[in-house]
């Protein structure tokens, strides 16, 4: 289990009452070691993504019972395993039941779409990744969708890592300013735009 954080309970009970930054801290604080620890019960960089942002979302969206936890760590961490041990049997039942897993990941999908907000806030982020120029949306899928360092993306497209900098920070500005006026804020665009990388 990753070590608490210094401010931890100032974290939280800041938390609670909707500071975004303080939420932010926590995130960074515990997103790679609860990725790490998923990870060895998955072995799926893909799923494992999904499970421990869709934790921070479910955290933040319950966020006024944070004042109310001991220990940060301790509490996403079990959910996480919660999420992956449901994760994973819901993955072999439909191996059992279904022929054409594919079909059932579509089905599925529509169907979290309208029961699941994480879902919901994905179909936001995604919608606005399309509106991106050419280049940007390039560069912000190399990194965020195949999770390539700067320096790879770099390389393979011929151009410096302050231009992909660039490039990625133009993106994330421009998706927070084209769902800002929905209901998704900052701090759920920032769980759901920032990459998983374990190595």
């Amino acid at each position: 289990m990753a070590k608490a954080h210094i401010n931890e309970t100032n974290l939280l009970l800041e938390a609670a009452e909707g500071n975004e930054r303080s939420f932010t801290e926590l995130f960074y604080w515990y997103y790679k070691p609860l990725g790490r620890f998923v990870f060895k019960m998955t072995d799926s960089q893909e799923i494992t993504e999904e499970i421990v942002q869709d934790a921070f979302v479910k955290i933040w969206l319950r966020r006024e019972t944070l004042k109310h936890i001991d220990s940060f760590g301790a509490y996403m961490f079990a959910i996480c395993r919660n999420e992956t041990f449901a994760a994973m049997k819901k993955i072999a039942a439909e191996k059992v039941f279904r022929t054409d897993f594919e079909k059932y990941l579509t089905v599925e999908g529509e169907i979290d779409l309208l029961d699941n907000p994480t879902e919901e806030y994905r179909a936001m982020i995604i919608a606005a990744v399309a509106k991106l120029p050419a280049q940007q949306q390039k560069v912000y899928a190399m990194s965020r969708y195949d999770r390539l360092k700067y320096e790879e993306i770099a390389t393979h497209l011929g151009i410096t890592v302050v231009t992909v900098k660039k490039h990625i920070q133009l993106a994330v500005q421009f998706i927070h300013k084209d769902i800002a006026s929905k209901r998704l804020n900052a701090g759920l665009i920032l769980v759901l735009t920032t990459p998983l990388i374990l190595r």
